[in-house]
């Protein structure tokens, strides 16, 4: 069994999977969250609550001084985030450059510090698209950087199961796994409640919907993401 370091921002696809582990795929050593300036920064609150209910040790990386050199994004700066259903067009302006790219270094970097031998992220088929850090391209060449930069150090694997699902499948083990999906964070607003129309709440709606997993979410909009999907 690898212990595992848990990359686990607070959203349903995260929180999936350090249930996912923590249910009998490794021994988790920790949650590692990144604070980076995100908007939706309360999503941070959501990775430590997921870290109590699975009693393992929850730490935040303070990357918001980089954050704020990253303006061209929905998420850092000042534009407006997209609502609708996923699109490359309108979703564009919510990639962060290089966000998984650095906060895999740090992960892995900490892992080969303290002796851990696998670093677990969440990213899934349905950001191919529009995310090129998400794609399993770059999750090989990271793995095959990792392996030289640590040569010699350690040895440290990207552990990425989601990389081929759909966000439904993740919905459907969340469901599985008996995640309590209302004490996860999506919304890219970042608002009192999820918004219920950005890109992100639209693609949790449906795929909870897809899954026919019970949704206690407290949404702003509960009604929109059928129109988003319709108009696809």
């Amino acid at each position: 069994m690898k212990r595992t370091l848990v990359i686990c921002s607070g959203g349903l696809d995260s929180v999936t999977l350090a249930h996912r582990i923590a249910a009998g795929d490794g021994g988790i050593a920790g949650l590692l969250t990144f604070d980076y300036g995100q908007r939706h920064r309360k999503e941070i609150d959501f990775a430590r609550a997921c870290a109590m209910r699975l009693d393992v040790p929850h730490e935040v990386v303070d990357m918001s001084d980089v954050g704020a050199r990253l303006k061209s994004s929905a998420l850092t700066g000042n534009k407006e985030v997209p609502e609708g259903h996923y699109a490359a067009e309108t979703m564009q302006v919510t990639v962060v450059p290089n966000r998984n790219a650095i906060m895999l270094t740090i992960a892995f970097a900490i892992a080969a510090a303290n002796g851990i031998e696998r670093v677990a992220a969440a990213m899934h088929g349905g950001d191919h698209f529009i995310y090129p850090d998400c794609r399993p391209a770059f999750t090989q060449a990271f793995q095959d950087m990792q392996d030289r930069a640590l040569e010699d150090v350690a040895r440290v694997e990207l552990h990425v199961p989601f990389i081929d699902w759909s966000k439904t499948d993740i919905a459907a083990e969340a469901g599985r796994l008996g995640v309590p999906v209302a004490e996860t964070w999506s919304c890219y607003k970042g608002e009192a409640r999820h918004c219920g129309r950005c890109g992100t709440c639209v693609e949790r709606l449906e795929a909870l919907h897809e899954a026919a997993l019970p949704d206690p979410t407290e949404y702003e909009d509960t009604t929109y993401w059928r129109q988003a999907v319709s108009d696809r």
